[in-house]
């Protein structure tokens, strides 16, 4: 999936108004360290923070990112095992991030909505939220609970539920009750797993299947 997350932040970026020539990335519930390595190796960033409340898995990504001399310069790129709650939220807005990504999380995340207001304190102005969920449908239950933890095992048995799924139309809502991409700066792309060829974007799948959602904060 990572090319179409890149693929997609260029596109929410492209309505940005004099964007920085650097980016700082957040990176929320960063894992292995998949995304924050590619967006750290990327000639337009300045810097990448990763974080991730579960150690075993910064264990993976520290030792991975050693494997490359450019991500270990000092402020490239930093793992810090922490979560959203506990992270420094900056002194002034426009000390918080032009990139905020929350991919594969959300649907993990037992109240969203505190979740989003810690995250979003986190953007700075004219700076957008990217992330990646599963709208809640009977065909996202059908392919997520079924198919992929009963019928193909590729996913633990539980990894997923369903009543935690949240609409895309639910999540436009949120936003834009905070005053969030009220100006045109929001996104979206709906995207399927295709065996044997990988994450294909699909016009029109963020109403019934996984998604990427991108939201601008103001200028």
């Amino acid at each position: 999936m990572n090319p179409l997350r890149h693929e997609f932040i260029t596109r929410c970026r492209a309505s940005s108004i004099d964007p920085p020539s650097k980016l700082r990335y957040l990176d929320i519930g960063c894992g292995g360290g998949i995304f924050a390595e590619s967006a750290a190796r990327l000639p337009g960033t300045l810097s990448v923070t990763a974080i991730d409340p579960t150690p075993e898995v910064l264990k993976i990504a520290e030792g991975h990112k050693k494997r490359d001399p450019t991500l270990v310069q000092p402020g490239k790129l930093a793992y810090l095992n922490a979560s959203i709650e506990e992270l420094p939220v900056p002194d002034t807005p426009a000390d918080g991030y032009d990139v905020v990504s929350v991919f594969e999380v959300i649907e993990h995340v037992n109240a969203p909505g505190p979740f989003l207001e810690n995250v979003i304190k986190h953007v700075k102005p004219g700076g957008w939220i990217v992330l990646s969920t599963i709208a809640r449908t009977w065909t996202s239950w059908a392919v997520t609970n079924v198919m992929a933890e009963d019928v193909l095992g590729i996913v633990p048995k539980g990894t997923h539920d369903w009543n935690k799924y949240i609409n895309e139309a639910e999540m436009r809502e949120w936003f834009l009750k905070r005053g969030w991409g009220r100006t045109g700066g929001l996104r979206t792309m709906g995207v399927v797993y295709v065996p044997g060829l990988g994450w294909k974007e699909v016009p029109g799948g963020e109403g019934w299947g996984n998604y990427f959602f991108g939201v601008r904060r103001d200028e």
